[in-house]
Protein backbone atom coordinates (compact mmCIF):
# COMPACT_ATOMS: atom_id res chain seq x y z
CA UNK A 1 0.00 0.00 0.00
CA UNK A 2 1.27 3.45 -0.95
CA UNK A 3 1.16 6.16 1.72
CA UNK A 4 0.33 9.84 1.13
CA UNK A 5 0.20 12.49 3.81
CA UNK A 6 -0.26 16.05 4.94
CA UNK A 7 2.21 17.75 7.29
CA UNK A 8 1.28 20.72 9.47
CA UNK A 9 1.11 22.17 12.96
CA UNK A 10 -1.71 22.22 14.02
CA UNK A 11 -3.07 19.37 11.94
CA UNK A 12 -6.04 18.00 13.91
CA UNK A 13 -8.52 20.13 11.95
CA UNK A 14 -7.45 18.82 8.55
CA UNK A 15 -10.05 17.11 6.37
CA UNK A 16 -7.55 16.29 3.63
CA UNK A 17 -7.40 12.62 4.75
CA UNK A 18 -11.20 12.28 4.47
CA UNK A 19 -11.21 13.89 1.04
CA UNK A 20 -8.16 12.16 -0.42
CA UNK A 21 -9.00 8.71 0.89
CA UNK A 22 -12.41 8.99 -0.78
CA UNK A 23 -10.69 9.93 -4.04
CA UNK A 24 -8.11 7.14 -3.81
CA UNK A 25 -10.83 4.54 -3.29
CA UNK A 26 -12.82 5.89 -6.24
CA UNK A 27 -9.75 5.69 -8.46
CA UNK A 28 -9.02 2.12 -7.37
CA UNK A 29 -5.62 3.00 -5.92
CA UNK A 30 -4.33 0.84 -3.06
CA UNK A 31 -3.19 3.70 -0.85
CA UNK A 32 -3.92 5.63 2.32
CA UNK A 33 -3.71 9.35 3.11
CA UNK A 34 -2.83 10.38 6.67
CA UNK A 35 -2.24 13.58 8.68
CA UNK A 36 1.03 14.07 10.55
CA UNK A 37 1.89 16.80 13.03
CA UNK A 38 5.22 18.25 11.86
CA UNK A 39 6.81 21.42 13.21
CA UNK A 40 8.93 23.85 11.20
CA UNK A 41 12.02 22.55 12.99
CA UNK A 42 11.29 18.95 11.99
CA UNK A 43 10.18 19.59 8.39
CA UNK A 44 13.50 18.76 6.78
CA UNK A 45 13.80 15.38 8.49
CA UNK A 46 10.11 14.60 7.97
CA UNK A 47 10.25 15.14 4.21
CA UNK A 48 13.45 13.14 3.87
CA UNK A 49 11.90 10.38 5.97
CA UNK A 50 8.80 10.30 3.78
CA UNK A 51 10.97 10.02 0.67
CA UNK A 52 13.04 7.23 2.24
CA UNK A 53 9.90 5.29 3.19
CA UNK A 54 8.47 5.51 -0.31
CA UNK A 55 5.58 7.92 0.29
CA UNK A 56 3.54 8.68 -2.81
CA UNK A 57 3.32 12.41 -2.11
CA UNK A 58 2.75 15.09 0.51
CA UNK A 59 0.70 18.19 1.16
CA UNK A 60 1.96 20.96 3.43
CA UNK A 61 -0.17 23.31 5.47
CA UNK A 62 0.34 25.94 8.20
CA UNK A 63 3.13 26.89 8.95
CA UNK A 64 5.30 24.92 6.51
CA UNK A 65 4.61 26.23 3.01
CA UNK A 66 7.27 28.93 2.92
CA UNK A 67 9.73 26.97 5.06
CA UNK A 68 9.83 24.19 2.44
CA UNK A 69 11.48 26.50 -0.09
CA UNK A 70 14.47 26.85 2.23
CA UNK A 71 15.31 23.15 1.93
CA UNK A 72 18.34 22.65 -0.28
CA UNK A 73 17.25 19.21 -1.53
CA UNK A 74 13.78 20.30 -2.68
CA UNK A 75 13.45 21.27 -6.34
CA UNK A 76 10.54 23.69 -6.61
CA UNK A 77 8.83 24.21 -9.94
CA UNK A 78 8.59 27.62 -11.59
CA UNK A 79 5.15 28.39 -10.17
CA UNK A 80 6.08 27.53 -6.58
CA UNK A 81 9.23 29.63 -6.87
CA UNK A 82 7.26 32.58 -8.25
CA UNK A 83 4.69 32.30 -5.47
CA UNK A 84 7.28 31.73 -2.77
CA UNK A 85 5.53 28.77 -1.16
CA UNK A 86 5.09 25.00 -1.58
CA UNK A 87 1.93 23.13 -0.62
CA UNK A 88 2.48 19.90 -2.58
CA UNK A 89 5.51 17.61 -2.75
CA UNK A 90 6.06 14.79 -5.21
CA UNK A 91 8.73 12.11 -5.31
CA UNK A 92 9.91 11.03 -8.75
CA UNK A 93 11.51 7.76 -9.83
CA UNK A 94 15.07 9.06 -9.53
CA UNK A 95 14.55 10.06 -5.90
CA UNK A 96 14.16 13.77 -6.58
CA UNK A 97 11.93 15.70 -4.20
CA UNK A 98 9.88 18.26 -6.09
CA UNK A 99 7.80 21.16 -4.80
CA UNK A 100 4.60 22.51 -6.35
CA UNK A 101 1.86 24.97 -5.43
CA UNK A 102 -1.81 24.24 -6.10
CA UNK A 103 -3.35 26.74 -3.65
CA UNK A 104 -3.77 29.56 -6.15
CA UNK A 105 -5.49 27.23 -8.60
CA UNK A 106 -7.86 26.09 -5.86
CA UNK A 107 -8.74 29.64 -4.79
CA UNK A 108 -9.35 30.81 -8.34
CA UNK A 109 -11.72 27.94 -9.15
CA UNK A 110 -13.57 28.42 -5.84
CA UNK A 111 -14.21 32.08 -6.71
CA UNK A 112 -15.24 31.23 -10.26
CA UNK A 113 -17.63 28.54 -8.99
CA UNK A 114 -19.34 31.26 -6.94
CA UNK A 115 -19.71 33.46 -10.04
CA UNK A 116 -17.19 36.06 -8.87
CA UNK A 117 -15.50 38.12 -11.59
CA UNK A 118 -11.77 38.62 -10.99
CA UNK A 119 -10.60 40.86 -13.84
CA UNK A 120 -10.33 44.53 -12.77
CA UNK A 121 -11.73 43.73 -9.33
CA UNK A 122 -10.32 45.31 -6.18
CA UNK A 123 -9.19 42.51 -3.87
CA UNK A 124 -8.48 42.95 -0.16
CA UNK A 125 -6.37 39.99 0.90
CA UNK A 126 -5.89 39.58 4.65
CA UNK A 127 -2.71 37.68 5.48
CA UNK A 128 0.72 37.30 3.93
CA UNK A 129 1.60 33.65 4.53
CA UNK A 130 1.96 30.79 2.07
CA UNK A 131 -1.71 30.58 1.06
CA UNK A 132 -1.96 34.36 0.73
CA UNK A 133 1.09 34.41 -1.54
CA UNK A 134 -0.47 31.84 -3.86
CA UNK A 135 -3.80 33.65 -3.98
CA UNK A 136 -2.21 37.07 -4.57
CA UNK A 137 -0.01 35.77 -7.39
CA UNK A 138 -2.89 33.95 -9.10
CA UNK A 139 -5.45 36.75 -8.86
CA UNK A 140 -2.96 39.36 -10.04
CA UNK A 141 -2.41 37.22 -13.15
CA UNK A 142 -6.20 37.26 -13.65
CA UNK A 143 -6.22 41.07 -13.68
CA UNK A 144 -7.15 41.91 -10.09
CA UNK A 145 -5.88 44.92 -8.16
CA UNK A 146 -4.47 43.58 -4.89
CA UNK A 147 -4.26 45.17 -1.44
CA UNK A 148 -2.59 43.18 1.34
CA UNK A 149 -3.39 43.70 5.04
CA UNK A 150 -1.27 41.81 7.53
CA UNK A 151 -0.21 41.87 11.18
CA UNK A 152 3.38 42.46 10.01
CA UNK A 153 3.40 45.57 7.84
CA UNK A 154 6.82 44.59 6.45
CA UNK A 155 5.48 41.25 5.16
CA UNK A 156 2.40 43.00 3.76
CA UNK A 157 4.59 45.41 1.81
CA UNK A 158 6.86 42.62 0.54
CA UNK A 159 3.97 40.55 -0.80
CA UNK A 160 2.13 43.56 -2.20
CA UNK A 161 5.25 44.73 -4.03
CA UNK A 162 5.63 41.32 -5.67
CA UNK A 163 2.13 41.61 -7.22
CA UNK A 164 2.09 45.32 -7.94
CA UNK A 165 -0.27 46.05 -5.05
CA UNK A 166 -0.33 48.03 -1.81
CA UNK A 167 0.52 46.81 1.68
CA UNK A 168 -1.27 47.79 4.89
CA UNK A 169 -1.45 46.80 8.53
CA UNK A 170 -4.52 45.22 10.10
CA UNK A 171 -5.32 48.56 11.72
CA UNK A 172 -6.23 49.83 8.23
CA UNK A 173 -8.99 47.26 7.69
CA UNK A 174 -11.78 49.62 8.69
CA UNK A 175 -11.08 51.87 5.71
CA UNK A 176 -10.05 49.08 3.30
CA UNK A 177 -13.13 46.85 3.66
CA UNK A 178 -15.52 49.33 2.11
CA UNK A 179 -13.28 49.88 -0.92
CA UNK A 180 -12.96 46.21 -1.90
CA UNK A 181 -14.98 44.17 -4.38
CA UNK A 182 -13.58 40.89 -3.04
CA UNK A 183 -12.42 40.31 0.55
CA UNK A 184 -10.36 37.21 1.28
CA UNK A 185 -9.30 35.94 4.69
CA UNK A 186 -6.08 33.97 4.14
CA UNK A 187 -5.19 33.78 7.84
CA UNK A 188 -6.03 31.10 10.38
CA UNK A 189 -8.40 33.48 12.21
CA UNK A 190 -11.75 31.71 12.49
CA UNK A 191 -10.28 28.22 12.57
CA UNK A 192 -10.90 27.90 16.32
CA UNK A 193 -14.15 28.33 18.20
CA UNK A 194 -14.31 31.73 19.85
CA UNK A 195 -11.91 33.48 17.45
CA UNK A 196 -12.69 37.19 17.33
CA UNK A 197 -13.60 38.76 14.01
CA UNK A 198 -10.96 40.46 11.91
CA UNK A 199 -13.10 43.58 11.63
CA UNK A 200 -16.59 44.87 12.35
CA UNK A 201 -18.91 42.86 10.11
CA UNK A 202 -21.21 45.85 9.73
CA UNK A 203 -18.62 47.32 7.34
CA UNK A 204 -19.52 44.70 4.71
CA UNK A 205 -21.77 45.58 1.78
CA UNK A 206 -24.25 43.70 -0.38
CA UNK A 207 -22.21 44.03 -3.58
CA UNK A 208 -19.09 42.40 -2.14
CA UNK A 209 -17.79 38.83 -2.31
CA UNK A 210 -16.34 37.51 0.96
CA UNK A 211 -14.12 34.43 0.75
CA UNK A 212 -12.80 32.77 3.91
CA UNK A 213 -10.27 30.05 3.16
CA UNK A 214 -10.90 28.55 6.61
CA UNK A 215 -13.05 25.50 5.90
CA UNK A 216 -13.45 23.63 9.17
CA UNK A 217 -16.27 25.77 10.59
CA UNK A 218 -18.83 28.44 9.76
CA UNK A 219 -16.69 31.44 10.67
CA UNK A 220 -17.85 34.77 12.05
CA UNK A 221 -16.65 36.42 8.84
CA UNK A 222 -18.98 34.25 6.75
CA UNK A 223 -21.86 34.82 9.14
CA UNK A 224 -21.29 38.58 8.88
CA UNK A 225 -21.13 38.34 5.09
CA UNK A 226 -24.48 36.56 4.86
CA UNK A 227 -26.04 39.07 7.25
CA UNK A 228 -24.83 41.90 4.98
CA UNK A 229 -26.14 40.20 1.84
CA UNK A 230 -22.63 39.67 0.49
CA UNK A 231 -21.62 36.61 -1.53
CA UNK A 232 -20.25 34.33 1.19
CA UNK A 233 -17.74 31.67 0.04
CA UNK A 234 -16.30 29.10 2.45
CA UNK A 235 -12.94 27.40 2.03
CA UNK A 236 -14.26 23.96 1.09
CA UNK A 237 -13.93 24.27 -2.67
CA UNK A 238 -10.44 25.76 -2.43
CA UNK A 239 -9.48 22.74 -0.31
CA UNK A 240 -11.08 20.39 -2.83
CA UNK A 241 -9.62 21.94 -5.97
CA UNK A 242 -6.08 22.30 -4.61
CA UNK A 243 -6.28 18.72 -3.34
CA UNK A 244 -7.56 17.48 -6.69
CA UNK A 245 -4.66 19.16 -8.47
CA UNK A 246 -2.20 17.60 -6.02
CA UNK A 247 -3.72 14.15 -6.57
CA UNK A 248 -3.34 14.56 -10.32
CA UNK A 249 0.34 15.52 -9.85
CA UNK A 250 0.94 12.38 -7.76
CA UNK A 251 -1.03 9.88 -9.83
CA UNK A 252 -1.50 11.34 -13.31
CA UNK A 253 -5.23 10.56 -12.99
CA UNK A 254 -8.18 12.95 -13.09
CA UNK A 255 -9.45 13.53 -9.57
CA UNK A 256 -13.14 12.92 -8.71
CA UNK A 257 -13.87 16.48 -7.57
CA UNK A 258 -17.57 15.95 -6.82
CA UNK A 259 -16.87 12.96 -4.60
CA UNK A 260 -14.14 14.87 -2.77
CA UNK A 261 -16.46 17.79 -2.06
CA UNK A 262 -19.20 15.50 -0.78
CA UNK A 263 -16.73 13.76 1.53
CA UNK A 264 -15.59 17.06 3.04
CA UNK A 265 -19.08 18.46 3.53
CA UNK A 266 -20.29 15.18 5.04
CA UNK A 267 -17.38 15.22 7.51
CA UNK A 268 -18.10 18.84 8.42
CA UNK A 269 -21.76 18.02 9.06
CA UNK A 270 -20.72 15.11 11.28
CA UNK A 271 -18.37 17.35 13.25
CA UNK A 272 -21.10 19.94 13.69
CA UNK A 273 -23.46 17.25 14.96
CA UNK A 274 -20.87 16.02 17.46
CA UNK A 275 -20.40 19.57 18.73
CA UNK A 276 -24.14 19.99 19.23
CA UNK A 277 -24.32 16.74 21.20
CA UNK A 278 -21.40 17.78 23.42
CA UNK A 279 -22.91 21.21 24.03
CA UNK A 280 -26.26 19.65 24.81
CA UNK A 281 -24.71 17.32 27.41
CA UNK A 282 -22.77 20.19 28.90
CA UNK A 283 -25.92 22.26 29.35
CA UNK A 284 -27.89 19.58 31.18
Amino acid sequence: MKIFGIFGDPIEHSLSPVMQNEALRALGIDAGFHAFRVTRVDLKDAIRGAAAMGFGGLNLTIPLKEKALELEFLRADELALAIGAVNTISFDQVSRIRGHNTDGWGALLALQDAGVSINESRVLLIGAGGAARAIAYTLEKEGAEISIANRSLKRAHELATSVGGMGFCLCDLEKLVGQADIIINATSVGMRSGDAGLFDGRLLKRRQAVFDIVYNRDTKLLQDARAAGSVAIDGVMMLVYQGAKALEIWTGLKAPVDLMERAVRRALAERAGETLVKNGKASR
